[in-house]
């Protein structure tokens, strides 16, 4: 099921005809859909009523599945998992892309993800993004801004939860200032800092992106010098949002995003063991990291930096033992 489209909307599904500023830097765009899911209100918090739509390979919805398992989510909020082979008309579903660990969407048999935005608005003019948090009962796109959907997950849904899920508190009031500070900069620096480099068209665009990043990770290295946490000595928000991005930095941005001064595993020796005790001590983490459709987005998907497709082979292994 396809549905009527515009004439193009390649520009919007299609990477590969993404616009960079006139001095061939990236520009990240701004998430359209920003409704909250609340205790009361138009979206309320309900068993089964919303429906998590994601790619294991994008670091913005790895940080919402990582979320939801820390909070004992899974039978409150199903999810489907998307094929990593994003193309011409964006994300598509597993019917016409099957893939290991993709799912059809089982709301809608849709074809890819363009198909509910369309679904939601039939005049969206934006980028077809993940995640996507969809409300079956109005049947339109809640949210679709990562950084604000794992914030209705930590709290929007605890009336339902157990006491110990319950209690888990990703934003503490204590720490939110210093949070809310760690991710601004984080964002800026590292999160969107390799897209920068990565998607630069230009060597200056590229280096004006690439030293910040690394001055960023320098920074990280720091604040995590025989620390386990970033921010107040308990798991927070601040360390998935880093995470999502440091797991993916040996396997995919070092080679293919040219992100390359130093590796995690060989230059940052914090942050690696930071990130292996994340990744092997806490599933939530593990299970929700999936090299093979990361690896395969990144190189197959994103033809303006990789334009044969061909999929790096390497680092052996994806992420070192503890």
């Amino acid at each position: 099921m396809t549905s009527a489209l515009p004439v193009d909307s390649s520009r919007q599904s299609d990477i590969g005809k993404m616009n960079l500023q006139p001095d061939g830097s990236f520009k990240r765009a701004a998430s359209a859909f920003r409704n909250w899911i609340q205790k009361e209100g138009e979206f309320a918090a309900e068993k089964d009523r919303y429906h998590l739509y994601v790619s294991y390979a994008c670091p913005w919805a790895t940080r919402t599945l990582i979320t939801r398992k820390l909070k004992g989510l899974e039978d409150i909020i199903p999810v489907t998992v998307v094929s990593p082979h994003m193309g011409e008309h964006g994300w598509p579903f597993a019917n016409v892309d099957p893939f290991p660990g993709a799912d059809v969407d089982p709301l809608f048999n849709s074809e890819h993800v363009k198909d509910l935005y369309y679904k939601a608005d039939p005049n969206y003019g934006g980028r077809f993004t993940v995640p996507v948090l969809w409300d079956k009962k109005k049947t339109t796109i809640v949210n679709n801004e990562s950084s604000e959907i794992i914030r209705m997950l930590n709290t929007g849904f605890n009336d339902m939860l157990p006491a110990e899920k319950a209690s888990i508190d990703l934003y503490p009031e204590a720490h939110r200032q210093e949070i809310d500070s760690v991710n601004e900069w984080v964002y800026d620096t590292i999160n969107n800092g390799v897209y920068k480099a990565g998607f630069a068209g230009s060597q200056e665009a590229y280096e004006k992106a690439v030293y910040p990043l690394f001055d960023g990770l320098d920074r990280l290295e720091k604040m995590l010098t025989g620390k386990d946490y970033l921010v107040g000595d308990k798991l927070t928000e601040a360390d998935i949002r880093v995470f999502v991005t440091a797991i993916r930095f040996d396997p995919v941005y070092v080679g293919h995003f040219k992100c390359n001064l130093r590796t995690i595993r060989n230059g940052y020796p914090a942050i690696h063991l930071w990130m292996r005790k994340l990744y092997w001590n806490n599933d939530a983490f593990k299970s929700t990291t999936n090299f093979q459709h990361i690896k395969v987005h990144y190189y197959w998907s994103q033809t303006k930096v990789n334009p044969t497709r061909v999929v790096a082979v390497g680092p052996i292994p994806d992420i070192e033992p503890l």
